[in-house]
């Protein structure tokens, strides 16, 4: 039930930061939704206080006022925190803030792709890696990178739920395959 609860404020919160009149950079305002959720999870003393059903909902929203001011936030997004604390879903951040961020890359016609490598990638190789698949999908890409090192060599990329295994594992496994057949 808190996934579906997530995913209607995040396309609220899309709604709000893509409409052109809004003047929001909408890559900017997950960060900074993304800070936000830091300052929370960083904070047992704030945490308590915004799930702390004594604390009255004006309270609430004074400090994070007063939290987020560095953060420069937009008006539209600092009010969109201010009615999660007001409906008591301040909770739910890390989930909306997720959902946000996936209907932001359906929005933009960006695709997701968590990458997998044997060891870490420099810079090059990650350009490189990032480019091959925004040819391969024809989208943009939105690179997310992970050191396995169960892995052998290669990399193994997840994108949807299309798998490409460039791994050695992966191709020992597909060359004994044919030597079998």
């Amino acid at each position: 039930m808190s996934l579906a609860i997530a995913n209607r404020y995040a396309h609220a919160l899309a709604d709000v930061v893509l409409d052109p009149s809004s003047g929001i950079d909408a890559r900017r305002s997950a960060g900074q939704l993304r800070s936000v959720e830091a300052l929370v999870k960083e904070s047992p003393d704030l945490r308590a206080v915004l799930m702390n059903p004594a604390v009255t909902p004006p309270r609430k929203r004074a400090v994070v006022s007063r939290l987020v001011e560095p953060l420069a936030l937009p008006p539209a997004l600092r009010n969109f925190l201010f009615v999660l604390i007001d409906r008591r879903r301040i909770g739910l951040l890390d989930e909306i803030r997720q959902a946000f961020e996936n209907v932001l890359d359906q929005r933009l016609g960006v695709v997701r792709a968590d990458i997998a490598s044997a060891k870490d990638l420099d810079a090059g190789q990650r350009a490189m890696l990032t480019e091959k698949l925004a040819m391969l999908t024809g989208s943009q890409v939105r690179p997310e990178y992970a050191v396995d090192p169960s892995l052998l060599g290669g990399a193994v990329v997840r994108i949807g739920s299309t798998i490409y295994d460039g791994s050695l594992r992966g191709q020992m496994e597909a060359l004994r395959k044919r030597l079998t057949e």
